[in-house]
């Protein structure tokens, strides 16, 4: 079977880094073990070692692209990691910070004097310094913009001054324009001054005099069509333009929707003042994945792997803090049953049953509510429509897979009444597990919250407690 492209990728990716952890495995045991000989010319040996082993790592490293370099970087534990970013090319280093993640750049950036950062920084667009700028002292970031010409100043402000989520805090500034009143002879011409387009250019965005919009030339018209035409004739006015204020989100809809490459981004009097491209909302999608995968465990996104274990407890606290909360709650509602588990065994062998159905099923309930609210699906009016569905969802499958389970504990404990209790305690779980499952990110969505963050931890608190609670106590009503 032939492998992907991506694949492909992947498989090269873990051979290059496979490469590099062996290169510096190899390096501490020979510089260790020249270390311990005691010899002539002691030091110059270990200075010639050394320097070997920096050649070949460096050799390495020079071939890698930059995204490249920073996957190995956060793959690296702390002394390794340093180690390499040392022998990194300078001129890559803003490109690199700006790949990694933030928790890696943190340690990076520790590791870095400020006229290093400076110069890592002056090598960034505006639109990738405001990336960066959060993350970078007050210092460095004060001298960088002094190192700005008028125009940088302007466009550097107006990356910064978007939420993180918004469209201009994604758009850039590198674009072609041109006016329509000139032939495709004259764009093709101006077009063969640039050293090189800027990425991701498959549209000339046509202004007039005061820069407003007023359409855009896409590259195959401007290359198919008689060079005498002129760009008025061609270009397309119905296209769809940005607002910096524009959500994020809506935006990757807009670029999945219409299979864009690039869209112009303009102010309310139609003025462009940027664009955004493909490979923008690509890297937003990734890194909102990646955040919402962490957050339904209770993860902040800036945990790095190797991060020392003060850290990541710093992380990790808070929701495991909550689960214990839950947990003991949950023990509680078993503890109050005591008297009926010990005189029915059964129940304490079927009792984790309903609780994990039903945790499970809450969780499939959350995942789709926050993929609708990811995806701006609900819309006011459909709360009680869609509460309505989950708890006639949770009915069935309860009366369902409740009922087979029934008739499996009747087969395996021949009580009827056993079976009529786990198949009741079940469908009351399912239909609790719906609700909380709406509930709770619906809540915090209109709190203002990420719904993905520790609603997994929530409704498994929920699922425990509630199924414990309903199994046993109806065990205890109608069993004893």
């Amino acid at each position: 079977m032939n492998n992907t492209p991506e694949q492909l990728h992947h498989d090269e990716m873990q051979h290059t880094l496979r490469d590099v952890q062996s290169l510096l495995t190899r390096r501490k045991l020979e510089e260790d073990l020249v270390h311990r000989q005691e010899m002539r010319n002691h030091e110059l040996v270990e200075n010639l070692v050394h320097k070997q082993n920096v050649v070949r790592i460096t050799e390495k490293l020079n071939t890698l692209h930059p995204a490249d370099i920073a996957y190995i970087l956060e793959s690296l534990p702390l002394d390794d990691r340093l180690f390499v970013w040392d022998l990194v090319k300078a001129d890559s280093d803003g490109e690199i910070l700006l790949e990694v993640s933030d928790a890696v750049r943190e340690s990076l950036i520790e590791s870095m004097a400020p006229a290093e950062l400076v110069a890592a920084a002056e090598q960034l667009d505006a639109d990738e310094l405001a990336d960066l700028a959060p993350d970078l002292p007050k210092q460095v970031m004060d001298d960088v913009y002094l190192g700005l010409d008028a125009e940088e100043r302007e466009q550097l402000r107006a990356a910064m001054s978007y939420e993180e989520d918004a469209v201009g805090a994604l758009m850039d500034f590198d674009m072609v324009t041109v006016r329509e009143d000139v032939s495709l002879e004259v764009v093709l011409r101006y077009l063969r001054r640039f050293d090189e387009l800027p990425d991701h250019t498959d549209l000339l965005f046509v202004i007039d005099r005061e820069e407003r919009m007023l359409g855009v030339l896409p590259l195959q018209r401007l290359l198919i069509n008689d060079p005498d035409k002129l760009v008025g004739e061609l270009m397309v006015t119905d296209m769809l333009c940005l607002h910096p204020a524009d959500k994020a989100d809506d935006a990757a809809r807009a670029f999945e929707r219409y299979d864009l490459v690039s869209a112009p981004v303009t102010d309310r009097d139609r003025r462009l003042i940027g664009r955004l491209t493909v490979a923008d909302v690509v890297d937003y999608i990734r890194e909102q994945s990646e955040a919402d995968l962490l957050g339904q465990a209770g993860l902040r996104e800036d945990e790095d792997i190797f991060a020392s274990v003060w850290d990541s407890v710093k992380n990790r606290w808070a929701w495991l803090a909550v689960n214990l909360v839950t947990a003991f709650v949950a023990s509680r509602v078993i503890g109050a049953f005591e008297g009926s588990i010990v005189k029915l065994v059964a129940l304490a062998a079927l009792m984790p049953i309903v609780a994990g159905i039903g945790g499970n099923a809450g969780n499939q309930t959350i995942t789709m509510i926050v993929r609708a609210i990811a995806m701006d699906q609900l819309q006011p009016g459909m709360f009680q429509r869609l509460l309505r569905k989950e708890l006639s969802l949770a009915l069935l499958n309860g009366l369902v897979w409740g009922g087979l389970l029934g008739v499996l504990s009747i087969v395996l404990y021949h009580s009827w009444s056993l079976g009529l209790v786990l198949t009741a305690a079940m469908t009351l779980n399912l239909l609790l597990a719906a609700f909380m499952g709406v509930m709770i990110p619906m809540t915090m969505y209109r709190l203002g919250r990420d719904p993905a963050v520790g609603s997994s931890v929530l409704i498994t608190a929920c699922t425990d407690s509630g199924g414990f609670f309903i199994f046993l106590g109806l065990a205890t009503l109608l069993l004893m």
